[in-house]
């Protein structure tokens, strides 16, 4: 942690550094497949776009060039290749490509399928090499009952093998569910083994299905046997370890998980401790609800109704007495967020998939929308489930739960767990929030305490280091000069010597 305030350069000398892959160009003949040239042409003049920005992943920007300029042949429209992403590369970056006029998008790679509201997109996933016969047979060893109930999931860079690999397993396995891509109206295409694209993103359902036997999470969705509920499911999971299969294990916690990585052809049971991770989430939790500021940081402009999480968390905040800053900072490091030492602890609005930020090297923890709420909404009961996607914690979403009456039961004290320490939960409408003097004694319990509804301004007060004195008028104005030329090591003025 002390690297995050100083360091002697040494430890960035010795650093080992990770490569990525070395991954070569499409052949010229494969490029029309792989990257949907035909479709995406479809696409852009079915919607009568000019201006069209191009999202690829790090690994396919070797063929951006190549792809553009096919594009922009058949179509007459100008693309623009985004260079980088503003949060991760899985989101649609609709910012950047606002940035230059662009009407609509198409990403291409790893996508984590989030809505997004602005402008058309259309996902291109692309595809990866993979041993269908293996994974097949993988199948079949893990699962020898030919009865049993398994719902398969895939890195969506996989999709191209589904309707194939369910042809295979289909005439063996009754009660094998296929999920099936759907991302809320955005067009998704991606090459399969066969000459005809994918003809739709829609469960096979039966006509009778009801909707709590349907399943719709990150993209995806599948129906359930009827009589069936998802925890007598197992999971069968196509792709490689990574933040996608964190986010399907902590959501489907109580079904066991079996991977089969297509790089290397192997699969395995998946044998995280996922009781140990809940456990650890909860241990933040605690922690969120020990603070008195929170900083809000916004890991995401593109996904849809992050404005609206944003005040949601603003609003529950503020009613369980704690003071919430709202931070925009693009990617996330350690020094940035060590600048900020009033905040107690952070609450990060992303994609579920970059929701789950490492903070065991941050000055202080970062948590979820879920875990915010389940510190601050007492009605809101930690039972082990768990919710990735913020979208479903907004009112009217399947995971939304009220906020208690705040005539109702009024204040309420409990002992942290952390410090052992009693703590107050300050219940109260907003109305009475906002009437709070700025610097007076309020009744919380039956004993006093002072209300600091500026606890920033209140902790740079007590710092003995406040900043630079700007000495406001003690200073003559004097005219500008000109400053040195050169580099620190040796300005011009110094000489060669």
């Amino acid at each position: 942690m002390t690297t995050a305030f100083s360091s002697d350069g040494a430890q960035a000398i010795q650093r080992t550094l990770g490569t990525l892959a070395t991954v070569g160009s499409t052949g010229v003949e494969a490029l029309d497949e792989v990257y949907r040239i035909e479709e995406t042409c479809t696409f852009i003049l079915q919607n009568q776009l000019h201006k069209v920005a191009l999202q690829f992943s790090d690994d396919l920007l070797v063929d951006s060039a190549a792809v553009a300029a096919k594009l922009e042949k058949n179509t007459g429209a100008k693309m623009y290749i985004l260079g980088d992403t503003s949060y991760g590369s899985c989101c649609v970056d609709e910012v950047a490509a606002e940035h230059v006029g662009a009407e609509g998008i198409i990403h291409y790679g790893r996508a984590c399928l989030s809505p997004s509201r602005r402008l058309p997109v259309m996902h291109v996933f692309g595809r990866k090499a993979v041993d269908l016969e293996r994974c097949a047979e993988s199948f079949r060893e893990h699962y020898p009952d030919t009865q049993s109930h398994v719902i398969i999931l895939y890195d969506v860079v996989y999709f191209f093998i589904m309707g194939n690999l369910q042809h295979i397993l289909e005439s063996e396995y009754a009660n094998v569910v296929m999920s099936q891509i759907g991302t809320d109206g955005t067009q998704c295409y991606s090459p399969r083994q066969t000459d005809k694209p994918h003809e739709a993103a829609q469960a096979e359902t039966n006509p009778n299905q009801t909707d709590a036997q349907f399943v719709r999470k990150f993209g995806r969705q599948f129906a359930l046997r009827e009589g069936c509920s998802l925890e007598d499911y197992r999971i069968f999971y196509i792709g490689q370890e990574g933040v996608t299969l964190t986010n399907f294990m902590m959501t489907f916690n109580q079904c066991s998980f079996y991977t089969f990585d297509p790089e290397t052809s192997a699969g395995r049971l998946e044998s995280v401790n996922i009781n140990k991770a809940l456990m650890k989430r909860y241990y933040l939790i605690e922690r969120a609800k020990d603070s008195k500021v929170v900083g809000i940081l916004v890991g995401t402009l593109g996904v849809a109704d992050y404005l609206s999480i944003i005040d949601h968390l603003k609003d529950l905040i503020k009613k369980a007495g704690k003071k919430s800053y709202v931070f925009v900072m693009g990617k996330l490091n350690v020094p940035k967020l060590a600048n900020f030492l009033e905040i107690d602890i952070y609450v990060l609005v992303a994609c579920p998939e970059n929701s789950f930020l490492d903070c065991s090297e941050f000055y202080r923890p970062v948590v979820t929308p879920f875990e915010m709420e389940v510190a601050c909404n007492k009605n809101r009961e930690w039972t082990g489930e768990y919710v990735t996607s913020f979208r479903d914690l907004l009112p009217g979403a399947c995971s939304h739960v009220e906020f208690p009456n705040p005539g109702a039961d009024g204040d309420d004290t409990d002992v942290s767990l952390i410090t052992g320490a009693l703590r107050s939960s300050y219940w109260n409408n907003s109305e009475s929030q906002d009437n709070l003097p700025s610097s007076s004694l309020v009744q919380r319990n039956p004993t006093l305490t002072v209300a600091q509804t500026n606890p920033a301004a209140s902790f740079l007060a007590s710092r003995s280091w406040q900043g630079l004195e700007q000495k406001l008028g003690e200073t003559p104005v004097t005219k500008a000069v000109e400053g040195r030329r050169g580099i620190a090591i040796a300005y011009e003025e110094e000489g060669n010597s």
